[in-house]
């Protein structure tokens, strides 16, 4: 965590509302990409949203840096939210809505169809991985997040996270060969 990010949670955690709408909207873009890929809608990924930084608003009086970046807290909070949400919801993620936003800044038609092709095989092959692989992708290379902020989220070691990593990726490409 910057030491700007850690005056600002420490602003925050004293009452200092405009600190902690800075840390909202340092956070919101990714937090939000997380949990709609996870949910799949922009109704339910807002929220979804809503909850996990009214959680952080509210709680961000128990939160102690230890080595992780103020993100893993924060992202720990959404794939809490994002469990919940399908404990009572069944869920459909719809892969237009994720295809154009990954897309939206692709130039070429041709060039977009072929990604949106790409995506729809890497997606359905993400969809038939368990939730901790598909978290650790998802959080690796749509947020590009460390192994470990990672693993600070995921509450595993560095070591742990290359591992499941290595298996994940391994498992995506033995999917998308068959």
């Amino acid at each position: 965590m910057t030491k700007e990010e850690s005056e600002l949670v420490k602003k925050a955690q004293k009452g200092d509302n405009g600190a902690f709408g800075e840390i909202y909207d340092r956070h919101l873009p990714a937090i939000y990409r997380f949990i709609l890929l996870k949910v799949g809608t922009r109704v339910d990924a807002e929220d979804i949203c809503h909850q996990v930084f009214l959680s952080a608003w509210q709680n961000i009086g128990n939160y102690r840096e230890k080595g992780f970046p103020f993100s893993s807290w924060l992202y720990k909070i959404a794939r809490n939210a994002v469990v919940d949400h399908w404990r009572t919801n069944k869920v459909n993620v719809n892969i237009e809505l994720v295809s154009e936003n990954l897309l939206s800044d692709l130039p070429d038609i041709g060039e977009k169809i072929d990604k949106k092709l790409e995506l729809k095989l890497i997606w359905g092959a993400l969809r038939l991985l368990d939730e901790d692989h598909q978290n650790l992708l998802i959080m690796k290379f749509v947020d590009e997040l460390s192994n470990k902020e990672i693993a600070g989220i995921l509450g595993k070691s560095e070591g742990a996270v290359r591992v499941i990593q290595h298996r994940a990726l391994k498992q995506i490409k033995k999917i998308l060969e068959q």
